[in-house]
């Protein structure tokens, strides 16, 4: 019986997560979870640079938020890790030596003026630009004086020629590369640094990661990785490549260009499952058109559903599935959901009451804000518009309202038909003025659960007010 598979999500703190991060993080976690399988997190922190333990932590607190625990990785380490890059320098040293055995790699001592000086000549020939092998076959000597005038070698990989180099890419389909086209490729920099090519196809095989989504952007990278492979006698994953996640001005979500940040969306209210939910259906046509609970979302990803298209980011659409998470969720979350947008003066009673009656009606939590004043408070003038169809509806339609009110509760059934009966309206003449009268708005929620909602005092106050006067 085969094992079951691996997938890994292997962030680079040198940002926040952006959604196009989140989903490839999802889709792997997805992937993993429907053949009950290991969702692995690996941390690719060899850029001493840009990186930062700030953007670690934040990296790792939006996954916890969406839901992407992992099996192994940071914090819950095993026989495989460690699994932050910065702990593995010994390992990466380890297969530098047996790559430099094999004849697999060779030192270059090509100066970065030097190599963009070939770059440039071999665009200006109409070819595409790759590492010309300049220090492919030096020998000893010429190595020797390289040394002696203090240049510091990178290290590069030998690519054999003549080759074709094929992968069934999961997303893809058949891929093919000539190794013509690729060209001998730097895998440890000139200060000892590990470059991505070598450590991320390296930890995915030591690791035993047996499958890998990432973006498309990394297409080129797979051909360079499996022959990496190969000359250390590793077995590589099966890798797939996503399309693109784009912006609004249809450029690629990008953390250096400032995209949103799953942590933005947090913060501004958004839920996790819509969040998830929305992931789900970007770039994949697998799921229903239905909510889909967290809990089930693995058995709604089908991996020859993901599509190749690029996808775009929609807010419309984000904003849809957040409001269907809304309305899932339990007095108690809902209550501590909307407490951060909330007056401290509101009593439990009170904050129940206001989730209770608002709850559809609200994308964020500051949403519920105005309905604070409208429940438990004052209501401000009415705005011009509103004000005119309370004048067109004239003091008797709402004595009218007042004595119905008396006669019938705030049952709004009978209240609509006691009103109907005094004053001969129906309809949007006889809801409307009474909504802009008892909440000051001409939306909101129904106005049955805000009649129950509101002290009869407030009730009768509030149409007493526009009682007064002649008709």
């Amino acid at each position: 019986m085969p094992s079951p598979i691996t997938t890994r999500y292997a962030p680079s703190p040198t940002g926040r997560m952006h959604l196009g991060n989140a989903r490839t993080a999802l889709f792997n976690y997805l992937l993993a979870k429907a053949q009950g399988g290991r969702f692995v997190l690996r941390v690719e922190d060899t850029d001493l640079e840009r990186g930062s333990e700030a953007f670690l932590e934040s990296q790792l607190a939006d996954l916890r938020w969406l839901g992407l625990d992992w099996e192994a990785g940071p914090g819950k380490e095993d026989e495989r890790g460690p699994y932050r890059q910065s702990a593995r320098g010994g390992l990466y040293e380890d297969h530098y030596r047996r790559l430099v055995g094999t004849g697999s790699t060779y030192p270059c001592y090509c100066s970065a003026t030097e190599l963009e000086v070939s770059r440039r000549t071999q665009l200006a020939a109409g070819q595409p630009p790759r590492y010309a092998g300049t220090c492919r076959e030096l020998n000893a000597i010429e190595r020797a004086r390289h040394e002696a005038a203090g240049r510091r070698p990178t290290l590069r990989f030998r690519v054999p020629p003549g080759r074709r180099v094929a992968f069934d890419d999961l997303v893809r389909g058949p891929q093919e590369v000539s190794t013509e086209e690729i060209g001998d490729f730097v895998v440890r920099r000139a200060d000892g640094v590990p470059v991505f090519f070598f450590c991320n196809a390296l930890d995915d095989a030591l690791m035993g990661v047996t499958h890998v989504l990432r973006g498309e952007d990394h297409l080129t990278n797979t051909p360079r990785q499996l022959l990496l492979l190969e000359a250390l006698g590793l077995a590589p994953p099966a890798y797939g490549h996503l399309p693109m996640l784009l912006g609004a001005d249809g450029a690629p979500l990008s953390k250096r260009r400032g995209s949103a940040s799953v942590g933005d969306l947090r913060a501004a209210g958004y839920l996790p499952a819509a969040v998830t939910n929305y992931l789900l259906r970007l770039g994949h046509a697998g799921a229903p058109d239905d909510w889909v609970d967290p809990a089930a979302q693995s058995g709604a990803f089908r991996l020859d559903r993901v599509g190749r298209a690029p996808a775009h980011f929609d807010e419309v659409q984000l904003q849809h599935w957040q409001r269907e998470a809304v309305k899932r969720l339990d007095p108690a979350a809902l209550e501590a959901w909307l407490a951060p947008a909330l007056p401290d003066s509101l009593g439990a009673r009170e904050r129940g009451l206001l989730g209770a009656t608002v709850s559809h009606n609200v994308v964020f939590p500051c949403d519920a804000l105005p309905w604070v004043e409208v429940l438990f408070g004052e209501l401000p003038p009415l705005p011009d518009d509103l004000a005119q169809v309370v004048e067109r509806a004239g003091p008797g339609f709402f004595r009218a309202a007042l004595a119905a009110l008396e006669a019938t509760g705030p049952d709004l059934a009978a209240l609509a038909r006691e009103v109907r009966q005094r004053t001969g309206r129906k309809g949007a003449e006889l809801f409307m003025p009474l909504r802009i009268a008892l909440t000051g708005r001409g939306d909101g929620p129904e106005l049955g659960p805000l009649l129950g909602a509101l002290p009869p005092s407030t009730l009768r106050h509030r149409l007493a007010v526009h009682a007064g006067g002649r008709d």
